[in-house]
């Protein structure tokens, strides 16, 4: 894998776990000489990811809409800024140029990435590793509601075992350079009848 997206809230949350996590991520992901893409904020845990990136010389492309300019969000010190003019657009690009994609904690937008990518994992147009890094737990109600949504016979196996997760960046980095994408189209044949 050459380029990581993650997807992560513009504020820091309460724990400093969160923090610490993505300060973490950022740096593994430098060592490993991996570029960092993601929305371009200087803010927040997305700010924690992409400082960590570069001060340990690594490559950090951010993907922005012009709007965010206006409200002074952008990181000014990024290797690459890639200039978009929504939200949608945004996803689409860092879709495009990322080689795989890790979720830290985050909101409303956070969680619009990450479903949007797996409905795309789902839909066979996305075949790259998408994980979430579970910090304190922070993702364990998500998880039980996908366990939940595949006991119901609303999500097939394997699309559930699509998500991975771990606690820890190292052990979700190794379980995504090892992911082997599986297509399986019986879902279709299924809601076709």
């Amino acid at each position: 894998m050459k380029s990581i997206a993650v997807f992560c809230g513009s504020r820091m949350g309460e724990n400093p776990l969160y923090k610490e996590t993505a300060r973490q991520l950022g740096e593994l992901l430098a060592r490993e000489n991996i570029t960092l893409v993601y929305g371009g904020g200087g803010i927040g845990l997305m700010g924690i990811v992409a400082d960590a990136v570069l001060e340990n010389r690594g490559k950090v492309i951010g993907v922005i809409p012009h709007f965010f300019n206006e409200k002074e969000v952008g990181h000014e010190n990024i290797s690459e800024t890639i200039w978009v003019n929504s939200l949608s657009e945004r996803k689409t690009k860092i879709a495009e140029i990322s080689d795989g994609f890790i979720t830290l904690s985050g909101g409303f937008g956070t969680l619009d990435e990450l479903f949007e990518i797996l409905v795309y994992s789902q839909l066979d147009m996305n075949r790259k590793p998408v994980g979430i890094l579970n910090i304190n737990d922070f993702y364990t109600p998500l998880l039980a509601l996908l366990d939940k949504m595949k006991n119901e016979g609303f999500l097939y196996e394997i699309h559930h075992k699509m998500l991975l997760a771990e606690q820890s960046p190292l052990a979700l980095l190794e379980k995504m350079k090892n992911f082997t994408y599986i297509q399986n189209q019986e879902w279709i044949k299924a809601i076709k009848k």
